[in-house]
């Protein structure tokens, strides 16, 4: 069985990770998976590069702790997420959130609810290559809110 938690720099292939998501496990009537990928735009400016650090060990094991949430507040069977690090370029594939469950519903809302988490909790950090030069990027406050929509305040502010 593959890893609930990817962190790798070499790109993903869609199909291939929702069949093994999926492979025979006959209870699956749904699957909802979600892409993020690198924009050219950020406040405003143009972006070259986004380049993404994590700490490892920690990363995997808080994405781990919220696939565990999600499986408890959904009727779900299976999640798997994938995140990219290093320099990564407009259009880039950077994170893959897929879940599995026997209705749309469940898979939809916890596709979600992972995704937010990931937004604000997931211990990455971003800086973004700009004509003005190198920037940090923060967490939004948009993305707090609907963090907060699923009860969980976001920790870092």
């Amino acid at each position: 069985m593959a890893p609930r938690v990817v962190i790798q720099t070499q790109d993903f292939d869609l199909g291939a990770e929702i069949a093994a998501l999926r492979a025979a496990d006959k209870r699956v009537g749904a699957v909802c998976s979600f892409i993020g990928t690198v924009r050219d735009r950020n406040d405003g400016l143009n972006v070259s590069v986004l380049e993404l650090e994590h700490y490892p060990g920690m990363t995997e094991k808080s994405i781990e702790g919220m696939i565990d949430e999600a499986m408890k507040r959904f009727d779900i069977f299976a999640a798997r997420v994938i995140h990219r690090i290093g320099p990564l370029k407009p259009l880039d594939q950077i994170v893959l959130v897929a879940v599995t469950s026997a209705h749309r519903g469940e898979s939809f809302q916890a596709c979600e609810f992972l995704m937010d988490y990931l937004k604000t909790q997931a211990p990455f950090w971003k800086k973004e290559q700009t004509p003005d030069g190198a920037r940090w990027v923060d967490a939004r406050v948009s993305d707090d809110a609907a963090l907060a929509k699923w009860g969980i305040v976001a920790s870092n502010g």
